[in-house]
C-alpha cells in the first residue's frame, strides 16, 4: 500500500523495516538509504511465572516466523511451537494474559517501542539466527530523482547498506520468501564483511549454515557467492518442504 502511494506520486519516500522488503524490489524503486542497524537480535518475553527459571517441557512458545519456528525447535526440541499474529503490543499480551508461555519477537521492534525491559532473553545467533535485514530500516523512493536520492543519502549508513545488501542478496539467490527457513546476518569489521547464512527444515532437524567473507564493496557479490555455495551444497533439498 505504502509503496503503492509512493508510485502515485502520493508520497516521495517510504520507510520500511527492512526485513518485510520484498526480496526483489520493484524496478520503480530505489532503495536510498539503510540508517544505523539496531540490534538485530531475536528475544524472549516469558510468562513471569517462568521468569526464574527455564521454560518448562512443553511451554507454548508464540511465533508467526518459519524461521523462528524451526530455530526454536532445533533449541527445544519438546517446545510447543504456537502460531500467532499481530503486532508487538498484541504479543506481548499474550503472554501476559497466559494464553501462551513465551513469545519470540525481534529486539529491535521491542526496543523502539521503548519495551526493552520487558525483554527476558536474548538469543545469540549462534543459536537463532536473525532474518535477513532484521533491526535495519530501508528507505526507499521512486527510481530516477537523483536530486532526491542525493538529499536521502545523507541519513545513509554504509556499513548498515553494505549488510542489508549482502544478506537480501543471499536470500534473494536462495528465492527466499515467508516460507523459508532461512537466516542471514553480516558484519562489518576494517572493510571487510563476514556473512552468515542458514537455512533449515521446518522442524529444525536439519540446517546448513556456512559463512563467507569479502571486501565491502562487493556486498552484493558475497551474499550471491553464499548463496550458491549453499545451493551447491544441498540447500535446496531442506528448503523445498517449506514452500507451499
Amino acid at each position: 500500500m505504502i509503496d503503492r502511494a509512493l508510485l502515485r506520486g502520493d508520497v516521495d519516500l517510504a520507510v520500511h523495516s527492512a526485513k518485510d522488503l520484498p526480496i526483489e524490489l520493484d524496478r520503480r524503486i530505489d532503495l536510498l538509504a539503510c540508517p544505523r542497524r539496531a540490534d538485530p537480535r531475536d528475544c524472549l518475553v516469558v510468562a513471569p511465572e517462568h521468569r526464574a527459571s527455564p521454560l518448562p517441557r512443553g511451554a507454548r512458545v508464540g511465533t508467526s516466523s518459519l524461521r523462528r519456528r524451526a530455530q526454536l525447535l532445533r533449541w527445544r526440541a519438546d517446545l510447543t511451537v504456537a502460531e500467532i499474529r499481530g503486532n508487538v503490543d498484541t504479543r506481548i499480551g499474550l503472554v501476559r494474559s497466559g494464553a501462551i508461555d513465551a513469545v519470540v519477537l525481534a529486539v529491535a521492534g521491542v526496543s523502539r517501542l521503548g519495551r526493552t525491559g520487558e525483554i527476558d532473553y536474548i538469543f545469540p545467533s549462534a543459536t537463532v539466527l536473525p532474518a535477513p535485514a532484521q533491526g535495519a530500516l530501508a528507505v526507499v523512493a521512486r527510481a530516477g530523482d537523483s536530486r532526491l536520492a542525493s538529499a536521502v543519502r545523507r541519513i545513509d549508513h554504509p556499513a548498515t547498506h553494505a549488510c542489508v545488501t549482502a544478506e537480501r542478496t543471499f536470500a534473494a539467490t536462495l528465492g527466499g520468501d515467508c516460507w523459508v527457513p532461512l537466516g542471514a546476518l553480516a558484519t562489518l569489521r576494517e572493510r571487510t564483511i563476514s556473512l552468515v547464512g542458514e537455512v533449515l527444515t521446518p522442524d529444525g532437524r536439519m540446517s546448513l549454515r556456512l559463512r563467507r567473507r569479502g571486501p565491502a564493496s562487493d556486498a552484493e557479490g558475497i551474499g550471491s557467492r553464499l548463496g550458491k555455495e549453499m545451493l551447491d551444497q544441498g540447500a535446496l533439498a531442506l528448503l523445498s518442504p517449506s514452500r507451499p
